[in-house]
């Protein structure tokens, strides 16, 4: 209670803490697009050679205090010809209307991270601006801030910190490049992305892109289902920084600080933020503690050449609801739909059978040269480097009493063992080491006619183990998992039953072609990619594989044309084969023996057309846009009993032995078709009221059944011809595990020119239970299939308050948050279970409604 009241009491005091105000000369203006007249929110505008700078309001306007005789103000945004007006100052100057025309004069940082350019780059977009993610980041997850978007499925899973998934066309992360500043972050080994690595990026994030299907990356990237591309701060131009504070449900509490030096005489920028946030979370035993730091230092060396270093983490623990429910258990628990059965007690504190502890940094140092008048080099190096992993049980579980753990009996009944742990507590270790380069030259050989070539190197270093951590009063455990199999006593940090390293090497190059006349836009681009996997064994065999090697390609281009100053329309197409997965070329995680390498596994397929068109005027603006993937190949493997040994040895039937000698087979030919349409929308009738909204209608299926497999000896890998695989009877079945009907509705008003008021509508329906394809090996009765379990469809609303005031001479800006606001009961995940019905499925209900205040002061 105390922590709470003094919580309140910081937050009003910088509510309401008021100090003297200066007076200076203003420069004011309104920047607006020069096609339409629209009023430009989120433009830059400062004093060139100076510190001194602001960006535009929701119209577009601007104030500026500036000193001395003359200035030259410049004026910038993404995607537009920056502007230079020189002035005579007075007490204060207007500016009036600037108009800024179409261009791609984008900084170096958003060419690296290939920012798709509005009416030219022929993709389908959905951009989300600073100013945005600032008023509706609240206590989200930052792919929660996606979900009006069209195809885009998030949910918070099990609700913990950090837990977050989003599916975009109904494709899940790692079938979706996910790029910071140009550089990829997808797994290299499974290609998902654990969003609790990145927690601090709604801090930092400068500008958002979802490019649906194909997407606009030069390189190669698993964008089957699209590119999410996050540009974050840059050393700014402008001197100052910021503090903020924010308090909300279940103790959740932040506090973040930012500080820029703006731009020196010498040519330095420097610019850093870190934040600690912290709270219990919605259900018992989610409780977190996360950091967040970023940096971004840049020099200009002469005329040409720009250095730029930035380094960002996020560090945090926090506990997790990992077991999916019924939905009677949910219902029948007195806690309902906030039970969580994965914590419990030791000696009377909170203590977590799921645990997720994690820290991964990445650096990349920039660099930027202007070759000449007609061409430039970027050059990239970055490192990562991963340290965590999440809390496991070893040994018998541990008692439960009243639906919890009580790790306090399993405390007492080690020590009374003698030594020995009956149960103890382990770690599922994954850290890596990861090193790469990403360089593109980009060259004018005409007027019309740009080229750009480039490099994408990568090594990475995935280790995985399991280690002891917590013997829960016990002394040791008894372990057979080394190279001769004798059993050993290891204590706590020692290691068992996994220990190996997935080494992946990465060689791409890529060549696009752009050309633009007049009103057309167009590219060609091919890329060229060898993926290595090799596996090297510390516990068993010590010993490292050979590597199988996979190449792939890439081949896509497009057109934009605008019709009209109005009307736009594009259309794209492409065709890939990308490496399958580490998993799916090793079978085990025990032995890197040449058994256990699946040497039949192939290159996924995939192939992508779209169509879209655009309009845009001063007062509204729409897209649509309608997309057809065809996903071949995916890469599928299954476990095959082949049969047992008795007690001595001998080989009997399955299910008559003490062991299971298994053998595997890998699935071919299945295949999946994506399509759909999509709709955006942004209406502004007056300067003070802005309406958005959005639809997007899917029909993810499995296009193909498969009955015919490999079968090989899991111990020799020879084929077995007579060993037997039930065929995959998935025809027609309906992709699981997304919302295949979406709809949003925005809409944001100013009540006065600083306070603003909003509201987020969002519908999700056509969300089947997700399942296991190898699972679906049953012929259907009359050729029907079976479709999974189809959850209910559910809408939330969200609501917002922003408003802009003095804190003294420093400008400040209260957010206040209300998710779910109307407290929708809803469920958010499931997993089909028998029968395809609701009693067998398990599932996670959504989060109730939640809310957040924070105040944040610019100085």
């Amino acid at each position: 209670m105390r922590k709470t009241l003094r919580n309140y009491a910081l937050f009003a005091v910088m509510s309401l803490t008021s100090l003297v105000t200066f007076a200076q000369s203003k420069v004011t203006g309104t920047v607006i697009d020069a096609e339409t007249g629209e009023g430009l929110p989120g433009a830059s505008v400062f004093i060139k050679g100076t510190t001194t700078g602001t960006i535009t309001d929701y119209n577009g306007e601007f104030s500026l205090s500036v000193e001395g005789q003359t200035a030259t103000v410049v004026i910038s945004f993404v995607g537009f010809q920056t502007e230079e007006k020189t002035i005579n100052l007075s007490e204060t100057q207007s500016l009036g209307k600037i108009a800024l025309s179409a261009g791609n004069e984008l900084s170096p940082l958003e060419i690296i991270a290939s920012v798709a350019v509005e009416r030219k780059t022929p993709v389908a977009v959905s951009s989300i601006k600073r100013d945005l993610i600032v008023e509706r980041a609240s206590n989200q997850e930052f792919p929660e801030l996606l979900k009006s978007t069209p195809g885009v499925y998030a949910t918070k899973q099990g609700g913990g910190f950090g837990d977050a998934r989003v599916n975009v066309r109904g494709f899940g992360s790692e079938n979706v490049a996910v790029m910071i500043n140009g550089i990829p972050v997808n797994d290299m080994e499974n290609g998902a992305v654990y969003w609790s690595n990145w927690a601090g990026l709604t801090a930092v994030a400068q500008s958002v892109q979802v490019q649906r299907g194909l997407g606009a990356a030069k390189v190669a990237v698993p964008s089957i289902g699209g590119t999410i591309n996050i540009v974050t701060k840059a050393a700014d131009q402008e001197k100052g920084g910021s503090i903020t504070y924010g308090i909300g449900n279940n103790n959740w509490t932040t506090t973040g600080l930012s500080l820029s030096t703006g731009l020196t005489d010498e040519g330095w920028a420097f610019t850093i933020y870190g934040s600690r946030t912290t709270g219990d979370g919605w259900t018992e035993g989610l409780n977190f503690d996360a950091y967040n730091y970023f940096f971004n230092l840049s020099k200009a060396i002469g005329k040409n050449h720009t250095v730029s270093l930035t380094g960002f983490g996020a560090p945090q623990t926090h506990g997790q609801r990992s077991t999916r429910q019924s939905i009677q258990d949910w219902k029948s628990h007195p806690d309902g739909i906030r039970y969580n059965p994965d914590w419990g007690y030791l000696n009377g504190q909170v203590y977590n059978r799921s645990f997720n502890f994690y820290h991964k940094p990445q650096f990349s140092l920039n660099h930027y040269w202007t070759v000449d008048s007609k061409s430039e080099l970027s050059t990239s190096l970055y490192a990562s480097f991963g340290t965590g992993g999440g809390r496991r049980d070893g040994g018998d579980d541990v008692p439960i009493v009243d639906g919890q753990y009580d790790y306090t009996a399993a405390f007492d009944r080690n020590v009374a063992n003698g030594g020995e742990a009956i149960s103890w507590i382990a770690a599922s270790n994954n850290d890596h080491k990861w090193f790469g380069v990403l360089s593109t030259y980009s060259r004018e050989l005409t007027s019309n006619l740009n080229i750009m070539a480039g490099l994408d190197l990568r090594q990475y270093t995935g280790i995985h183990y399991y280690s002891v951590t917590d013997l829960l009063g016990a002394e040791y455990v008894i372990s057979d998992d080394n190279e001769d199999g004798v059993d050993r006593a290891i204590g706590e940090g020692g290691r068992y039953s996994k220990d190996y390293r997935g080494l992946v090497g990465w060689q791409g190059v890529f060549l696009q072609t752009e050309y633009e006349q007049g009103d057309l836009a167009a590219f060609v681009n091919l890329s060229v990619s060898n993926t290595g996997y090799a596996m090297e064994e510390r516990m068993y065999e010590n010993r490292t594989s050979d590597t199988y090697n996979f190449l792939g390609y890439q081949i896509k281009g497009g057109g934009n044309y605008n019709l009209t100053k109005n009307h736009n329309v594009f259309a794209n197409a492409g065709y890939f084969e990308k490496a399958p997965i580490y998993d799916a070329v090793f079978n085990s995680e025990r032995s890197n023996a040449e058994a256990t390498i699946n040497v039949d596994a192939k290159n996924e397929k995939v192939m992508s057309l779209e169509l879209g068109y655009g309009y845009k005027s001063t007062f509204f603006s729409a897209n649509i846009n309608a997309y057809r993937t065809s996903w071949l190949d995916k890469a599928y493997t299954a476990t095959v009993p082949l049969y047992d040994l008795d007690a001595d040895g001998n080989q009997v039937a399955v299910g008559a032995g003490v062991r299971t000698e298994n053998g595997y087979a890998n699935i071919l030919g299945v295949d999946a078709l994506h399509q759909g349409i999509e709709f955006d929308f942004k209406y502004k009738p007056f300067s003070a009221l802005e309406i958005g909204g959005m639809a997007s209608l899917g029909d993810w299926t499995w296009a193909s059944n498969v009955d015919s497999t490999i079968v090989r000896d899991q111990n020799t890998g020879d084929v077995l011809p007579d060993a037997t695989v039930d065929g995959l009877f998935i025809k027609d079945l309906k992709v699981g595990n997304s919302a295949q009907t979406t709809f949003a509705a925005d809409l944001d008003y100013y009540i006065i020119k600083d306070l603003k008021l909003g509201f987020s509508y969002n519908y999700f329906g056509n969300m089947y239970a997700d399942y296991s394809v190898t699972n679906r090996n049953t012929a259907p009765e009359n050729g029907a299939v079976m479709q999974p379990w189809e959850a209910p469809a559910y809408s939330t609303v969200d609501m917002r308050l922003v408003y802009n005031f003095k804190f003294g001479p420093f400008d400040a800006k209260f957010l206040g948050n209300i998710n779910n606001l109307l407290d929708t009961e809803y469920i958010s995940d499931a997993t089909d279970g028998q029968g395809s019905v609701a009693r067998t499925a398990t599932v996670y209900y959504g989060l109730g409604r939640t809310w957040t205040a924070t105040i944040k002061v610019n100085f």
